[in-house]
């Protein structure tokens, strides 16, 4: 997992798109300024919180991104994850769950 965070995050009503092959597609401007297309790949939740983990769509072999998913109203929207405490849970979190899958 990187470390990296992202400064601006477009959730599921603003750039949000569907392509052929039904991914949840995202468009997120890192801390450069640069765009790029995210898509979803996993979800899962820790203390009753969501979290996404996006890949970028043009650089699969990059490290996945963790983001918080925040609800309000019917919109669900993606948020950086600033504390540092629990972007350690979190990845420490999705690290047991890779490894609980790859032993499948």
């Amino acid at each position: 997992m990187s470390d990296e965070k992202h400064d601006h995050v477009h959730g599921p009503d603003c750039d949000h798109d569907h392509d052929e092959q039904g991914e949840d597609v995202f468009i997120v401007t890192d801390e450069n300024g640069v765009e790029h297309e995210m898509v979803m790949v996993y979800t899962f939740q820790s203390q009753e919180q969501a979290y996404a983990v996006l890949l970028d769509r043009n650089d699969p072999e990059a490290d996945g991104v963790i983001f918080r998913v925040e609800e309000e109203d019917e919109d669900a929207f993606l948020v950086n994850i600033e504390d540092e405490e629990e972007w350690e849970r979190v990845v420490t979190i999705y690290n047991e769950i890779v490894a609980q899958e790859g032993e499948e």
